[in-house]
């Protein structure tokens, strides 16, 4: 049976059939350099375009990211506090009180292995007395 050529996604149901493909392949993986697994590969590469293009994910707020590996390293606000040069920078980084410098954006992507990207945003305001809604 000849199979339909492989072109862009352009609608949902597109994208969706194009994921009930795919998933045959999961069951009984094609051996490669075959045409199944070139149909493989060009699905691939199509639905993740389509996602990318309908279902971005943006990058977490720099100051969760810094939490997560804290969280995910077993890393104390200690530890950050020795990274970044005192206890108090990393109360006021976590705090969203300071914000990350390019040096300390550099440290934590280095030392702690935080991608870069998640670390380089804008800066979201710390919650004030005066104004409780800022942050949000």
């Amino acid at each position: 049976m000849a199979r339909k050529m492989i072109r862009p996604l352009r609608s949902e149901r597109d994208y969706e059939k194009a994921v009930d493909e795919i998933e045959r392949y999961f069951e009984r993986e094609p051996r490669r350099g075959t045409p199944e697994a070139d149909r493989f590969d060009l699905l691939a590469l199509v639905i993740d375009d389509y996602e990318r293009k309908h279902f971005p994910i943006d990058p977490p707020d720099p100051v969760e990211a810094i939490r997560f590996r804290m969280e995910a390293g077993g890393l104390s606000q200690a530890d950050l506090g020795r990274l970044l040069g005192s206890r108090q920078r990393a109360s006021d980084v976590l705090k969203r009180r300071r914000p990350l410098t390019l040096p300390m954006i550099w440290k934590l992507h280095r030392e702690w292995d935080i991608p870069a990207e998640a670390l380089i945003q804008p800066r979201k305001p710390a919650r004030s007395r005066r104004n409780p809604v800022a942050a949000e």
